[in-house]
Parts: structure tokens; sequence; C-alpha cells
């Protein structure tokens, strides 16, 4: 008998993947708004640079905020907010360091790393914003 070679994704993992992805902007969506309901203000989207992506890049008064957003339909396997690896971080700080190469005018502003972790609790969707969540140096 001959070896299987794995081929092209099928159209139920491409269903699957476009569903995962769809799900990931309506989260992100979600978790602008409410940040904009708390003050700050987009700059930037889905920043992608070769390291990682960066979900939001907001304005915080005059602080750069590069938050990630984590959903987490449950907590089986922790909250949205454990699954920032230090791997994770190390690709978001990257990124951020990239964003800043690219926007002088925000180089010598303060910045943060903020995760917006977003999960279900007796049916309701929960935000749990995390300021500071981790740290460049």
């Amino acid at each position: 008998m001959g070896r299987v070679q794995p081929g092209p994704a099928g159209s139920a993992e491409k269903e699957r993947l476009s569903n995962t992805l769809q799900q990931g902007r309506h989260w992100e969506k979600v978790a602008e708004s409410f940040l904009i309901e708390h003050g700050l203000k987009t700059l930037k989207r889905n920043f992608l640079a070769r390291s990682g992506e960066i979900d939001l890049i907001m304005l915080d008064g005059k602080t750069v905020v590069f938050a990630e957003v984590r959903y987490r339909e449950n907590d089986r396997h922790g909250s949205g907010a454990d699954s920032v690896t230090w791997k994770k971080q190390q690709s978001i700080i990257k990124a951020a360091r990239l964003f800043l190469q690219y926007h002088g005018r925000h180089r010598r502003q303060p910045c943060r790393f903020d995760v917006v972790s977003i999960g279900n609790e007796n049916g309701r969707t929960i935000l749990n914003w995390i300021q500071d969540a981790f740290d460049a140096g």
C-alpha cells in the first residue's frame, strides 16, 4: 500500500478555518467597542508583522495600548488570558516594536500591553480587561 500525501485542505477544513477567523474578528470587534466605551481610541486593527499580529492598537490618553483579544467558550483549559503564553507575548512585543518604527510619532509615547479575555458565565458574555498584562522589559 502506498503512502498518502496530505493534500490541500478540504472544504470542511476550509469552512472551519473561515468560521474561526470570522469568530476571531467578531470578538475583536466586541473588545474594540468595549475599549472605546472606556475612552480608548483605535489606531490600528490587526497589525501584521513577520513576528506576529497585534489584534488592536489603541490610544488611552497618550499611552499606546497593544491589546491581545482572546475568546474561550469555556474555561476548562484556562481563561483566554491564560493562553497568552510567554512565546505569544514575545511575538506581540516584536510586532509592537515594528509598529513603533513605522509610526515614529508614537515612538516616544508610553506603551503598555493589555489582554482582553472574553468568556461565558451562566450564558452571559464576560469581558475581563487586563491592563499592563505583561511587560516588554
